[in-house]
């Protein structure tokens, strides 16, 4: 495709065939964020002057994106030179704004290729994630998190997994890591009382839902990609880091049925409807539900809560930190 406007109206008239599948939808979302990639490419005019890789991260990288997803991208390129690093800036600026010229929205937090935090060379890259993990501030141990779920679209896969590499073998040397891992995942939103009850939005515009990503997502997310920065699990979706994780025993009465929760948390975000921009994309009317959808969905709450408190409470004690 020629521009940014052509992308826009192919994915435009195209998402409705993919609404009722993650998989498809998030496949379809690869495919016009590549597409928009390749006419950033064309307009510098020069082929990349190194290997690179392009990731996506968040929901993307998770491979969990609803129909409408902002941005979360970046760049690692071979090597720092003044003219790698000017193409890069470039690239990184132009995909940013085409992104945004197709319909998803620059991202709020920055995370793009536009911003140089998240677009450097591969030792700049693994120097400034042993910076954070030296740090430990709360911010910048959530842009570690934010790294690890980082999927490559295209360009050298190595890139990443060198350097979640270097964050698994950090932790294995310092393993107070974890605990501040822990403690930037460690709130979670209750939204079942003492009786059983759902809590919902009592006002506004999303008056009768509940916010089902902070709700009922993050907690499976959240936990899923901690075993996983133990494990060395360099996978990025949750269901696929599951399957990884019951591969060993010490998990598998822990997870047995996290797969199967994680994946109707994914169908119940689709039958979301009337979706105009991003944030609707989380809200979910409880009154739109059966009694029997209630109640599963209650119980996948539910889990996701504890087992959300049971890995932070083994990672803790394991690791005696």
């Amino acid at each position: 495709m020629r521009d940014y406007e052509s992308i826009k109206v192919w994915k435009n008239r195209n998402v409705v065939n993919v609404l009722n599948d993650t998989t498809a939808l998030n496949k379809f979302h690869d495919e016009v964020m590549l597409k928009v990639l390749e006419v950033a490419k064309k307009k510098l005019t020069q082929q990349p002057p190194c290997a690179f890789a392009w990731f996506i991260t968040g929901s993307g990288g998770r491979f969990e994106q609803g129909v409408i997803s902002d941005q979360d991208h970046g760049i690692v390129y071979e090597y720092s030179t003044i003219q790698n690093d000017e193409y890069f800036q470039a690239l990184g600026e132009e995909v940013s704004f085409g992104l945004d010229a197709v319909g998803y929205p620059f991202c709020t937090g920055k995370i793009m290729s536009s911003n140089s935090l998240w677009r450097k060379s591969f030792e700049n890259w693994e120097q400034q994630l042993i910076d954070w993990m030296e740090s430990g501030s709360w911010e910048v141990i959530r842009y570690l998190q934010i790294f690890y779920d980082a999927r490559v679209l295209e360009g050298n896969v190595n890139f990443i997994n060198k350097l979640k590499n270097t964050i698994y073998n950090y932790q294995l040397q310092h393993p107070e890591l974890l605990r501040r891992l822990v403690e930037n995942i460690k709130h979670v939103k209750n939204v079942i009382t003492p009786m059983g009850r759902i809590i919902v939005e009592q006002h506004g515009i999303y008056q009768g839902c509940i916010n089902i990503k902070y709700a009922a997502f993050l907690p499976y997310v959240n936990s899923i990609r901690l075993l996983s920065i133990e494990e060395g699990i360099y996978e990025t979706s949750t269901i696929d880091r599951i399957r990884k994780l019951q591969e060993k025993r010490k998990y598998e009465e822990l997870l047995h049925n996290g797969e199967c929760h994680f994946e109707k948390l994914l169908n119940y975000r689709l039958s979301i409807d009337n979706i105009q921009e991003y944030d609707n994309t989380h809200y979910l009317n409880i009154k739109k539900l059966s009694k029997d959808e209630r109640r599963e969905l209650k119980n996948i709450i539910k889990n996701g809560k504890r087992l959300h408190d049971l890995v932070i409470e083994m990672t803790l004690e394991k690791k005696g930190v």
